[in-house]
């Protein structure tokens, strides 16, 4: 029994440190290049900073959110408008859903954070329905 105990401790640790591994290797992966802070109100009017991945096509800013939505997705359609710090300058934009760029938002989003893209789109399920959002400068 003080064996079976002993095994299940060493297997407990090591469960601890792959999750801790991959825990770091997300983290790395997230925020090795380019990072933009988002800036909108909640529903109580308090101010959320949400970290996320940016690239540009044809002049404008996209942001990207998967099909399943989030809570920063959410409150930018509670909001006309959002604050995105990017490279320390912030700025106000409105955010236009582009659907029909979603596989040239996706092809740029790999091309710029790489194997950081494939790993935490796998972690996700893949970014099939994934929406772009586009950053329109007010």
């Amino acid at each position: 029994m003080e064996k079976l105990i002993k095994v299940l401790k060493w297997i407990f640790v090591g469960l601890l440190i792959l999750g801790a591994a991959f825990a770091g290797l997300e983290r790395l992966a997230a925020e090795r290049i380019e990072v933009v802070e988002l800036i909108a109100a909640n529903e109580a009017g308090e101010k959320r900073i949400t970290r996320l991945w940016v690239v540009d096509d044809e002049g404008m800013a996209y942001l990207r959110v998967g099909a399943d939505g989030s809570g920063w997705y959410d409150r930018i359609l509670m909001n006309d408008s959002v604050e995105v710090v990017r490279e320390g300058v912030t700025a106000e934009y409105r955010v236009q859903a582009r659907p029909e760029k979603s596989a040239r938002i996706n092809e740029l989003m790999q091309q710029k954070y790489t194997w950081g893209d494939t790993l935490i789109g796998q972690m996700l399920g893949g970014r099939d329905g994934s929406i772009p959002l586009e950053l329109q400068p007010l």
